[in-house]
């Protein structure tokens, strides 16, 4: 989902990663704070101290964020359910938890402890500004402003709409209550769907009433949510649809190999536009050395092409991720989206029996959905 990111660092095993469109959403809440806000409700003090209060407290509203969204992850793992990063962005932060929950009840601690631990921090922040008001107007400001965010954070999440916390710990139950993971799903999504609907009406009559900035933010939240909830819809129907299938039945098995000698250009006209294929293994000596790919000689300016082999642009086989022709065609096709990779090598006992591509697996979708069944 975010490809254009940054990684801060790690904290606890988790990556912290920073999406480009965190920067708008942070200068738009110091140049708020610090142009408008706080000079309208401090006159008395200097352009100076407006923007370092302003800037202070943006970054500690993120790092509040990043709690919330820690929060999520600890309870995760504590689970058994796999987070590989968090990354903040425009709307605010997003831990990447690479499965679903077993449990409805892992469910439901999961989705809580979000909005719980922004309610604790809304306390913290409101029990400094109580403690620091009469020392230090600025200082108690930013506590007080930070104690307001958080709380109005805990309370946004908690609105029943998927994919919001809310939103989970309300499929949590359904899913608790009828033992169904992805009727509850569908019916948390139609609420979510509902909420944002709303979120884009209140929006929208916000613009026409005057209120443009704030109607438009509104507005685009509403869409945003509409959008995750449709995506979590489809997601579980997708999977609803693989459920039970295997990487055997749909994987490659007659890939022409290569040989790694071979120059780029003499692939291109000899294998790819003859055959159609976009992946081939790169086989000397009868041992599998890589896989070329379409990626792989995209990679490669144009002009080299003709001096270049296949061994030098090849992803060599110890380093590919590989998969078994046992695995299921849901979790291959989520790592294929999560690592960004078409294809993927399929081993048993070491030897390469095939390769599956997000292609063969779209294919098997598409058949499916068409026929019915």
């Amino acid at each position: 989902m975010f490809r254009n990111s940054i990684k801060l660092g790690t904290i606890l095993g988790i990556t912290i990663r920073l999406d480009y469109s965190w920067f708008i959403i942070f200068f738009l809440i110091t140049w708020s704070l610090s142009a408008h806000r706080l000079p309208m409700l401090y006159p008395e003090w200097s352009q100076t101290t407006y923007w370092i209060v302003g800037i202070i407290t943006s970054i500690l509203f993120f790092a509040s964020v990043l709690i919330h969204e820690m929060a999520h992850s600890i309870v995760a793992r504590r689970q058994g359910v796999p987070v590989n990063n968090i990354t903040l962005f425009i709307f605010g932060g997003a831990a990447q938890i690479t499965q679903e929950p077993k449990k409805a009840k892992d469910e439901f601690m999961m989705a809580f402890a979000g909005p719980a631990t922004s309610l604790v921090l809304s306390a913290i922040f409101w029990v400094l500004y109580l403690l620091l008001r009469s020392l230090s107007e600025p200082i108690a400001t930013i506590f007080s402003w930070l104690g307001s965010i958080n709380l109005m954070l805990a309370i946004f999440n908690f609105i029943p709409g998927f994919p919001l916390d809310g939103g989970r710990v309300l499929r949590a139950i359904v899913w608790g209550a009828t033992q169904d993971f992805a009727r509850a799903t569908q019916i948390a999504a139609a609420i979510g769907r509902g909420i944002a609907f709303i979120f884009i009406f209140i929006g929208i009559w916000m613009i026409f009433s005057g209120n443009w900035v704030n109607g438009l933010w509104i507005a685009f939240i509403g869409w945003f949510l509409e959008n995750a909830a449709t995506a979590s819809s489809r997601q579980v129907a997708l999977k609803d649809i693989l459920q039970g299938h295997t990487v055997k039945e749909v994987m490659t098995t007659d890939c022409p190999n290569v040989s790694g000698r071979l120059t780029l250009d003499k692939l291109v006209n000899d294998y790819i536009l003859y055959t159609t294929r976009r992946c081939f293994p790169v086989v000397d000596n009868e041992q599998v050395k890589g896989i070329i790919t379409l990626h792989n000689i995209k990679d490669m300016p144009r002009h080299l092409w003709a001096i270049k082999t296949v061994e030098e642009a090849m992803t060599p086989f110890d380093r590919m991720k590989k998969v078994s022709p046992k695995d299921g065609l849901y979790d291959v096709l989520e790592m294929m989206a999560s690592e960004d990779i078409n294809q993927l090598p399929v081993v048993e006992d070491s030897r390469l029996l095939g390769i599956v591509g997000r292609d063969n697996i779209l294919a098997f979708i598409h058949n499916r959905a068409e026929l019915g069944v």
